[in-house]
Parts: C-alpha cells; structure tokens; sequence
C-alpha cells in the first residue's frame, strides 16, 4: 500500500547492524569484547577493519554508516590519525557523519591524559542530546555495559513502537512540532529562580492578563518566558502556547502567527481574530509573544483577544512597552555580580548567578574548567565588564576552550571600551551587549566572519542546503560546512534536528547584528537577492509534489521552510521582483490551502498592489485572485463576484486558461455564499469551470470544482447527483493518490453514505479520511472524520464511544476555530438520540473524550488499527 508508513519487518538477513568507532591499535581488545556484545544478541557488528578495501577509508566508513543501525563509539586517550589533506580525524569524521536520528551510544576509557582534540570531541558529543556515554575501566566491563545498553535500547524501541502505533509518526508531528510548542532550553537557566517565581505569581493570581516582561536584547527575557511557561503548566489545563514573532516584521502577520502556533486553520471562510477567538474562548490558556518590539503596532490586537477570551493570558517578551490597557510591566533585570566595591574572592564568586552562569559555559566547552582562587578575579571582571548581560556573558565563555579567564578579561578590557565607545547614542546596557558581540566576532578567522554576516539574511532557521547554495561568489564559497561548524563549535550558530534534517538558527540578536552588518558592507540587497533565488528554486521543486502521492512530504518540507518562505516573498517584494513573487504564491496555493495560511498571503497581495508600479498581467491577476479569496467566504459580495470576473478575465489575458477556469470556479462557489443563492449562474459557472480544468488536465482543481458542484447539489436537495459529483472527485483522490483530495471528497461522499442508510460504506470513508488526515496533519479533515465516527457509533447504539468522539471533534474544533457545526457536522442528531436513550454513558464519554491525548482518540476512532501504525488500508 503506497503513501501510507509501514512498520520496518526485517527478514532473518537483515539483523540490525553496530557500526563500531574507534581508534583500532588502541582499543582492539575493547573492539574484540564489543564485536563479541553484538554478535552475543544476534546483531550484526560493522567494522571498519573487516573491510576489503577497494575504496578510499572516507568512501569505505561512510557506505558502512549509511547502511548502519547504531552507532558505538569507543575513546581512550588518542585522537586517531589526520590523514594528508584532512583537518579531522577518521575518529571524528564517524562521529559527525552518523545521520542524526541513528542512536549513539558513547564509551569513554577512564585515562589520566588524552589528546587536546579528543578531549574536545568528547566535550561536544557530551553536549549532545541525542547520544548516551558512560565511562568504563577495563574491556571485560565494557562488554557487559554494551551488551546492557544495546538489550535496553532495543527494549525501548520495541516498547516505543508499540505504544506510538496510534499515534501519528515522528515525521508526521514533526510540523506540529515546530509550532506552539515551549522551546527546550540548548542549556541549564541558571539565575533566574526568584524571576520565575515572582512572574508565575503574577499569573497564578489570575488579574493580570497581560504581562510584558520588558529589557534590553541579550538580558534574557526569551529564556525567562520558556521557564515561566514551563513553570505555569499546572496553572493553564488548557494549554501553554508560545509563538516566535522574530521573524515576523509587520504588524499584520501577527493573527496569522498566533493562528499557526495555536493549531488554527485559515482557510478564508471566516475573520481570523474571530477563528482565534473561538479557539481561546472558555479556555484556560498562557499564550507567550516572544520578541514583540519588532510588531508593537500590532499590540491592540492582544487586547481585543483578550476581551472575546477573558480566561486566556498573554506573557509578552519586548524591547518597548506595549502600551494598551491592562499590560502589567515586568522588568527583566541582568545578573548581579559581586559589586565593584568588594574584594573578587572565590566565595563571593561562588555566590554571583553572573559567574556561575559564566562557569557552567564555560564548562561546556571545556569540561575540566574549574573556578579556583587563581581566576576568580579576571572571571568576575568579566562579568562586571560585561554588566551581567547573560548573552554576553554566554559569548565570553565559549572562548575558554582556547583562552584562559585571564585572557579573555585583558581582551575584553582593550576592546570593549573602544567598542562602546563608537555607539554611545545607544543606552549602556545595549552598547555593552553589542561591544560583546563584536568582540566575540572578531576573534573568528575572516572567513566564518563574513559567513555570520551572511546568514543575517536567514529568518529564524536554515538548512545546510540553502547556506551552500547562498555561498557563490562569497568568500567562504566551496566551505560552508566547515565553516559553519566552526561557528556552531564557537556557540554563535545553534543547531537542532527536525524531523530527520538538522537546521541552523541565529539567536535574534546575533541575527539583527549579522543584518546590520551586511547593510554597512551594502551587500545586504546582494544576500536578499541569493536568499530569494534559492527559495524560488525551493519552491519550483516542491510546488510540483502537493499534488499527488508526495503531498505529505511536500507539505513537511514547506513548514519546515516557513519563516524563509516568509522572508523571501518579502525580499522578493521589497526589491521590485513582483512578478516572481505573484509567481511564487500562486505555485504554494495547495499548501496555504491544506496548511491555512491565507490572510497571510492576502497582506502579501495587498503590499504587491500598494506598489502602483507596471507588473505582469498574471500577476495582477494571482493578486486580485488571492484578495477576494478571503472575502468569498467571510464576506460574499457583488464586489468578490466582479473581482473573481477580473480575476479570470486577467488570467485569460496572461494566457493562463486553467487558473482563468479555477477563478471562474471561485466564482461559482461564492455565489453558494449568497442568501438568494443564483443556482443557475453558481451552476454553469461551476460546470464551465470543471469542464474547461478536464480539458486541461488540471485533475487537482477539477476534482475541488467537482465537491463545490456535489455541494450546490446538495444545496438543491440533489442527494443522488451530489454523490456523483462527491464520488467523482474522490476517484480522482484515488487515482492520482492525492491525501487532500480524497479527505475533502471522502468526508462529503461518507456523510451522503450516513444519511442514506450505509452505515458500513460511511464508517470506512471516514477510516480513510481521519488516517489520511493524520497522516497529512490536515486539522478540519480529522475533526470531520470524528464527528462521522460518532454519528456511526451512535447510530450502533455504542452510548459512550459517540460522546467520547464528539468530545474529540469539538476539541479539534475549538481549537481550529470552525464556526460551521449546524451546517456540516453529521452527528448532532444521532447523538441527541442515543443521549436521549443512554444519557449517563453519553456524558461519561463526553468527559472522557475531553481528556484523550490525539493518539488516545485515534484508537477510539479505529480499534482496529490500534495495534498497527496506521493501519486502514488506502483503496489507492
């Protein structure tokens, strides 16, 4: 069954294969024991040595690691052979190049010496968290902790499987993931508990409903709102919500960002403000505004929010007041170091949160670092050159795995106060931060400096692929790897693993000096430029698979790129290529559909137009296209009529006859939206349109066009022909093994099934929905799915089940803000029904419905493939 995950059953020759690192005179007694840990739990060891060697060691390791299960790795006290024209060793090179999601487990030999370079391996593997280290004395001990270890992992992932069978995979949550989560710090807060304590006051007591926690960049409000919010859990039952605005720049994406991160689809049928509000309404929710200065202006709109959802607090983090009613103020303070006036002891030193905040970071880079009576004095001078700033505090001690307290201080004091010096129209605190993080700048090779300038030009995260391909003509061209390692390994670069890909991130502040930077070198237009192109070509590669059997994939990639998806139309916009950025909408019009993002692209439309500058016909068209799709369905009109009429008009003269038929289309369908609904115009403007779309081989919108006819049929009180059209479009989803498609077909097609009898063809087009739904992280799908589920469990007389269900569906729908249940949802009367005949077993349902986890709720809904990852078989 293609498109669909299938559990990885490996037949007797496919034993899950070790791949062992490590250095091999060394350690060939601990690589002896550890081959015999494998091969004692029938696994398959991969060493190097057994290799016949026809290839190059580097070509020979890598084929081994990619065909490898686990990842054990062994380290004594040496380095391991560089060879010729290498920088690492083979030792390292394993080490990096074990994919990401590859289980690694570490085993470091008690020694009393090492070399240099291993210990700073060793430094940073202990600094990752996707592999586990122990330390071991002797081989025989060895054996049995890898023996141990290797049972135990394969235990987990045997129980993890079996309990994620009804949850969606990794890879599906992965998107969700991304958004409205609480980030999980890189690092240990430290110094901050009696912040945390008197914020998570403030929110317990229930009065304040909008709290700004206010200070200067790099003082540390981002970290101080994730560990209030985590603090708070217990406080908000509903949900803790955090939504990171630094990439957002105008005022306008703020709705269209809270929306995203709360779970709540845009699909233009309803006013955004009010599909949030109705996701918040009765709930108790904290929703955290991470890096709000930038959108200030947006700020009203946290208060109308706040007044449609009084039981939902905001915690905003900002440079500025907010100023609006109800904001309660507090101000984010620097950590205190011991005072100028006082001798810099090592006791006193041990008390200040700013050098213990300077010694843990610095051990994480140099793991035997030590605070002691001999630089106790130079680390408190740091900090008090530093004016407790933890960011630049955070930047010092990453270079004390090559410089010593005392250096760092006496460098410290020959620049900073040039530094500051040159920019004293800005307050102290941001001079001071700045100052650090042009020292810290400045000690990079010319190189990965011009690199970190360069990547200003990325909004929140970036890929190894994109910074390769933004690299022609720079100075670090044919280096990005290296070099951006280096900048991860000089803790300026952060990097993290999502969904089986790693991705690179700029803190904000860093990101704001990168793109100062790049604005004084004026190449800041030449970097907007490359960032556009490669997102372009992105798109160009991707737009393709949203339709069709690599939609799910296409749809994860996308919102994976969103924030440089956002980026580059703006730097499409804002350097006059306007044309390329109607293009580029347009070709993403499947994902801002399935994904909601539609009043987003509307302000993108909007500022394309404000330009009044010559752009392509077609582009004109897509604009005005994308700007009555919203009032289609929130604000039906003779003026949306007449501007989908210019809309297809311009399409046609732009020699663009399929989106011509797909506005034409729209039309059709906004006509449904009118009180004294015109069949005979919203019918021939609909069958023109699926005609001339079959024509042209456009089976995607053909088959959309053909659910708007199903539904006007419906509206007619044709049930007969609304399921020829219903079915039509759903052979189509078959067909081409589009997910969407058959969802949005499937769901209408099942309930026509219900109402006319056929419980059992209804109760399997709704398993295939709710699992293709799942799968594609397709909110309203899912909901619409349940609510069938519960109509057929009700209709079986099972009381409990159909209260459960609908108590899942409402959830899914508060959350996703749809206001439309007397209209489509299927199973308000056979509940009312049975709550009539059962209503004890309805109501204890309905409570327990209310508290099922997704996954809890997907085995409810399909028992049947509870003990399989989904497992309703796809009729492709």
């Amino acid at each position: 069954m293609e498109g669909v995950p299938r559990p990885v059953i490996r037949t007797p020759d496919q034993r899950i294969r070790v791949f062992v690192s490590s250095t091999l005179r060394e350690l060939s007694d601990e690589r002896t024991v550890v081959r015999a840990a494998v091969e004692r739990l029938r696994l398959a060891p991969v060493m190097f040595e057994l290799g016949a060697r026809p290839h190059p060691p580097r070509e020979l390791y890598r084929s081994y690691l990619a065909q490898s299960d686990v990842f054990v790795g062994i380290y004594g006290s040496s380095y391991g052979w560089v060879a010729p024209g290498e920088e690492i060793s083979g030792l390292e090179d394993e080490y990096r190049l074990a994919p990401p999601g590859m289980p690694k487990l570490i085993y470091i030999r008690d020694e009393e010496s090492r070399d240099e370079r291993l210990d700073e391996l060793i430094a940073r593997i202990q600094s990752d968290d996707t592999a586990a280290y122990l330390h071991f004395r002797t081989p025989e001990e060895l054996e049995e902790l890898v023996a141990a270890d290797l049972a135990t992992l394969l235990a987990e992932r045997f129980d993890a499987s079996r309990a994620s069978a009804a949850e969606p995979s990794d890879d599906d949550a992965a998107a969700d993931s991304l958004a409205g989560r609480v980030p999980v710090p890189y690092t240990t807060t430290i110094g901050r508990e009696q912040d945390i304590h008197r914020v998570r006051e403030l929110l317990a007591a229930g009065s304040e409903r909008l709290v700004s926690l206010i200070g200067p960049g790099g003082i540390g409000k981002s970290r101080l709102a994730i560990e209030v919010a985590r603090a708070c859990e217990d406080l908000f039952p509903d949900g803790v919500h955090f939504v990171l605005l630094e990439g957002v720049l105008e005022p306008g994406l703020l709705l269209p960002t809270i929306a995203y991160s709360l779970g709540v689809r845009d699909s233009g049928d309803v006013d955004l403000e009010d599909r949030i509000a109705r996701a918040l309404e009765g709930r108790r929710v904290l929703v955290v505004l991470d890096n709000f200065e930038q959108i200030v202006g947006a700020a009203p709109a946290i208060v109308r929010l706040g007044s449609a959802a009084p039981t939902t607090t905001f915690l905003v983090t900002s440079r500025v007041l907010l100023r609006v009613r109800g904001e309660h103020v507090y101000d984010v303070e620097a950590l205190p170091a011991p005072a100028e006036s006082e001798p810099a002891s090592l006791q006193r030193a041990l008390r200040s949160p700013a050098v213990a905040l300077f010694v843990d970071r610095a051990r994480a880079v140099k793991p035997d670092f030590a605070l002691t009576e001999h630089n106790a004095d130079a680390v408190v001078d740091i900090c008090r050159r530093l004016g407790g700033l933890p960011l630049a505090i955070e930047l010092a001690a990453a270079k004390a795995r090559t410089l010593t307290p005392q250096a760092i201080d006496e460098r410290l004091g020959q620049s900073l106060p040039l530094l500051t010096a040159a920019s004293r129209d800005l307050p102290e605190r941001h001079r001071t931060m700045t100052a650090a993080i042009e020292w810290s700048v400045s000690l990079l090779p010319d190189m990965q400096r011009d690199m970190l300038e360069d990547l200003g030009v990325f909004a929140t995260r970036f890929t190894l692929d994109a910074v390769e391909e933004l690299g022609a003509g720079r100075s670090w061209a044919g280096h990005g790897m290296e070099a951006l390692s280096d900048l991860v390994d000089a803790s300026l670069v952060k990097r993290t693993d999502l969904a089986g890909r790693s991705t690179f991130s700029l803190l904000a502040l860093l990101r704001e000096y990168s793109l100062g930077r790049l604005r004084a070198r004026g190449e800041a237009d030449t970097m907007r430029r490359a960032h556009a192109d490669y997102y372009v070509g992105l798109v160009g590669r991707l737009a393709p698979r949203l339709h069709g059997p690599e939609q799910p994939d296409a749809v994860r990639s996308l919102v994976l790129e969103l924030p440089n998806l956002r980026a580059a139309v703006r730097h499409l916009v804002y350097t006059g290529r306007l044309d390329e950025a109607g293009d580029f909408a347009w070709r993403l019009f499947a994902y801002w559909w399935i994904s909601g993002f539609f009043s987003e692209v509307r302000l993108w439309m909007l500022e394309l137009l404000d330009k009044r500058v010559p752009v392509a016909t077609r582009t004109r068209a897509i604009a005005v296209f994308f700007t009555m799709w919203g009032d289609m369905w929130r604000r039906p009109s003779d003026q949306v009529i007449d501007g989908l009429g210019d809309a297809a008009r311009l399409f046609v003269e732009s020699g663009d006859p399929a989106a011509a038929a797909m506005a034409l289309g729209a039309r059709g369908s906004s006509r449904m939206r009118f009180a004294d609904l015109d069949v005979s115009a919203a019918e021939a403007e609909l069958t023109q349109a699926r005609d001339e779309l079959h024509r042209l081989g456009d089976w995607w919108t053909e088959a959309l066009t053909d659910v708007a006819l199903g539904l006007l049929s419906l509206a007619r009180g044709e049930i007969e022909g609304s399921g020829v059209h219903f079915a039509a479009a759903a052979t189509i989803g078959v067909r081409e093994r589009d997910a969407f498609l058959r969802i949005v077909a499937g769901n209408n097609l099942a309930r026509l099934h219900f109402f006319g009898g056929d419980v059992a063809a209804a109760a399997e087009e709704y398993a295939v929905t709710l699992e293709l739904s799942a799968e594609l992280n397709y909110d309203e799908g899912a909901q619409y799915a349940f609510e069938g589920m519960s109509a057929i469990a009700a209709a079986r007389g099972e009381a409990w089940r159909a209260g459960a269900l609908a108590a899942v569906a409402e959830a899914v729908r508060d959350r996703v803000g749809l206001f439309d249940v007397d209209g489509f949802a299927v199973h308000l009367q056979p509940l009312a029904a049975v709550r009539a005949v059962d209503p004890g077993s309805v109501a204890a349902g309905e409570r327990a419905g209310a508290e099922m986890s997704i996954g809890e709720a997907f085995a409810l809904a399909l028992p049947e493939a509870a003990g399989q990852t989904h497992g309703v078989p796809i009729p492709w």
